[in-house]
């Protein structure tokens, strides 16, 4: 099935057509439709769809997975950014070693006066 070039991380505005408990069906602007599960309309919890999209409701969505025989996923969830916490982590652990490194130096000269 063509997907007219879109591929997964491409943001696309979409309009929502039908909503179910289980999430909304859009169509995207070529009127190919697509899914938003549930579990990818929000960061948060969500138990009632209804509570975040209406039907006519036009958004921007990222296309999480295109399944071989072309069915669009969508998220509105907010991309998670990786390289940040594994940065603040990396820079944690080395002013924690800093710290165990300069309290270690200090016992030492101590010890050696």
């Amino acid at each position: 099935m063509e997907t007219s070039g879109f591929k997964v991380g491409d943001i696309v505005e979409v309009e929502v057509t039908k909503i179910h408990n289980f999430g909304a069906v859009v169509r995207m602007p070529n009127n190919m439709r697509g899914l938003i599960h549930i579990s990818q309309v929000s960061d948060d919890f969500v138990k009632n769809i209804n509570d975040f999209l209406k039907i006519g409701d036009k958004i921007s969505a990222r296309i999480k997975k295109i399944s071989a025989d072309g069915k669009i996923d969508f998220t509105l969830k907010k991309k998670k950014q990786p390289s940040a916490p594994v940065q603040r982590e990396k820079e944690f652990r080395f002013f924690a070693f800093q710290e165990k490194m300069d309290e270690f130096l200090k016992k030492s000269k101590k010890e050696l006066i």
